[in-house]
């Protein structure tokens, strides 16, 4: 979808983590497709967890902060993400205490 939505005459470039999705046959055949449409794929290094922050947020939310009903669909697991990252600082944070 991004790179659908992207504007052609942009550059992106989208930094994954090692994900077996983000290494699986299907997604490596894209990527020769996405670089023709002005999108790069860079990788974290393996077992960095400090370059990839964004797990410890997604962690918290996934296993604290989501509720049930949040994976019925994928449109309200969105709306809740969306809802909790709306929230982040106010309604939720973490304590690293």
């Amino acid at each position: 979808q991004f790179v659908i939505q992207k504007d052609p005459d942009t550059f992106a470039v989208v930094v994954l983590d090692n994900a077996s999705m983000h290494r699986s046959k299907a997604f490596r055949r894209k990527r020769v497709e996405w670089m023709s449409q002005r999108v790069h794929l860079i990788y974290l290094s393996a077992y960095s967890p400090e370059l990839n922050l964004i797990e410890i947020l997604w962690r918290q939310m996934k296993y604290t902060w989501l509720p049930l009903s949040a994976y019925l669909s994928f449109e309200r697991l969105r709306e809740e993400v969306h809802r909790l990252l709306g929230g982040y600082g106010t309604d939720h944070a973490i304590n690293f205490e």
